[in-house]
């Protein structure tokens, strides 16, 4: 391929806080009980889901099962029903939801009982911003980027779906100054992806292409591969190395990888040995060799 590519990983590419807790709760389940589920995939990345199941851990979307022993509640949390009937069941309940996301949660609730409409500025799809609207009230509102400015009443609370960028929040708050007279704001956007996002942004300034690694159904991951297509760097979006082509270097002189919280270790060094295969070379202090700066733990 004529001269090595250099390769350049996020220091913040991989498992955030919420998900390391979550995880570790699942394989210790696992070692300690049999007959355990996880309700709904417990992060959104399918291959730690194929490793927990190997090690007995199944995703379920049933509560009633009567052979589950220990039920888990995934990183993005339930909706607030959801949780009081899993209050009332005999098997063993373990929550992992992300404490950021329950805060979030909180708030909500907080924002309702005070008299404010919710705004969620969200996915209305995704998990946790439906486990956000059982705490809003019946007038919350889910917006997003793609949606028209919603009519409000006077005085709205806003929350924010923790992966989501700040500039959203911003632009938002913008938007409905001249419509409502009192807003409340709790900023409730993960400060690791807000950081993940920068980092992304300084990274794609100085490469040639940009690879994201992550599941397809990642919210976070996702927004990490618009914000790089965003800036006109071509960019790969996969969830494993055996997807990178070789094409996709050609030309290509100084790589960047950057990863998705829900993206384990193994599978971001799994794609940088894809690289030198093909024939690229890590850049001091970014690849492999980041051992000194970063504290993260290869998934077991």
């Amino acid at each position: 391929m004529g001269t090595e590519i250099k390769i350049m990983t996020a220091k913040r590419a991989g498992f955030c806080f919420g998900v390391k807790r979550a995880v570790d709760m699942a394989f210790n389940a696992a070692e300690n009980s049999n007959n355990v589920n996880t309700l709904g995939p417990i992060i959104h990345n399918p291959q730690v889901i194929d490793k927990l199941r190997s090690q007995g851990v199944n995703p379920t979307n049933e509560i009633d099962d009567d052979r589950t022993k220990t039920l888990i509640i995934r990183t993005h949390g339930v909706p607030q029903e959801v949780s009081e009937r899993l209050a009332r069941k005999k098997y063993n309940v373990i929550d992992a939801t992300c404490p950021f996301v329950k805060k979030a949660q909180q708030y909500a609730k907080l924002l309702k009982e005070d008299g404010y409409q919710v705004i969620i500025i969200g996915d209305k799809e995704h998990p946790e911003v439906k486990g956000l609207m059982s705490y809003a009230g019946d007038d919350a509102v889910v917006v997003s980027k793609s949606d028209s400015l919603p009519i409000l009443k006077s005085r709205v609370g806003i929350v924010v779906q923790t992966t989501q960028p700040i500039t959203l929040l911003e632009e938002f708050i913008r938007n409905i100054l001249g419509q409502v007279k009192e807003i409340k704001v709790f900023n409730t956007i993960c400060n690791s992806t807000a950081l993940r996002l920068k980092e992304t942004k300084e990274m794609a300034k100085k490469v040639d292409a940009m690879i994201v690694v992550g599941g397809k159904n990642s919210a976070n991951t996702t927004q990490l591969a618009k914000l790089c297509i965003s800036m006109s760097v071509p960019t790969y979006h996969i969830e494993t190395s055996s997807e990178i082509k070789r094409k996709w270097l050609s030309g290509v002189r100084t790589i960047g990888i950057t990863a998705g919280a829900s993206t384990p270790d193994w599978i971001i060094k799994e794609v940088e040995e894809r690289i030198r295969d093909i024939g690229g070379r890590a850049r001091n202090g970014n690849s492999d060799k980041r051992g000194n700066k970063c504290t993260r733990k290869t998934l077991r």
